[in-house]
């Protein structure tokens, strides 16, 4: 049996916004995770993860309380939402999947040379130093150089999982991609069905 009357759309648009909800929690969750036992101590990451976390919990609270109170304004905004993060999210999770080593190499070169926390994070959890060579004028607070040791630079070791990181996350974004557009459609034919529970002249 197709999934068309009221009450099964309202179920599927809420399920997807639940969803939505607890992805934002599991990120902000394992931002704080990160940052409490150290493994990450660069505020602009943490940041970053936390404020999409926020976000996209916002986005799925906005859809919840539309979908339970077929509410036609929230509804609308939450459609057009949903849209434009569908047309942002699925560009960069393509761009991602068509990346070449140069152009990660290139990618990961900019990342480095801006981010002075995430750099010593890097550099203390992969023990290498510099990324593609070390100037002793520079910190490092990997264990091989305290050590005395000769360091390995840090571009080849990235450069390892670089690529899977990549793809792990252009395929995590076209997936969530796909349901994003599957959330605008549920919610368009959602706006324009009545509640058989309603006055029919409440409906908008």
């Amino acid at each position: 049996m197709v999934c068309g009357g009221f009450a099964c759309s309202k179920n599927c648009l809420c399920a997807l916004n639940l969803l939505y909800t607890l992805v934002s929690l599991l990120l902000i969750g394992i931002a704080a995770w990160g940052i409490g036992f150290g493994l990450i101590s660069s505020l602009r990451v943490v940041g970053v993860v936390i404020a999409v976390g926020i976000f996209l919990f916002l986005i799925a609270l906005v859809g919840l309380i539309g979908a339970v109170k077929h509410h036609q304004v929230l509804l609308f905004f939450y459609m057009i939402i949903l849209l434009l993060v569908f047309i942002v999210q699925f560009s960069v999770s393509c761009a991602c999947l068509a990346l070449n080593q140069d152009q990660q190499g290139q990618l990961l070169e900019v990342g480095w040379n801006n981010t002075a926390s995430a750099r010593n994070d890097i550099q203390r959890n992969l023990n290498c130093c510099g990324f593609r060579n070390f100037n002793p004028n520079d910190t490092c607070l990997a264990s091989c150089i305290k050590s005395g040791h000769p360091c390995a630079p840090c571009a080849p070791i990235i450069g390892e999982y670089a690529g899977e990181v990549l793809r792990f996350v252009g395929g995590i974004g076209l997936f969530f991609s796909f349901t994003e557009i599957l959330g605008v459609w549920l919610t368009y034919r959602y706006r324009n069905q009545k509640d058989p529970r309603a006055n029919p002249s409440a409906f908008l």
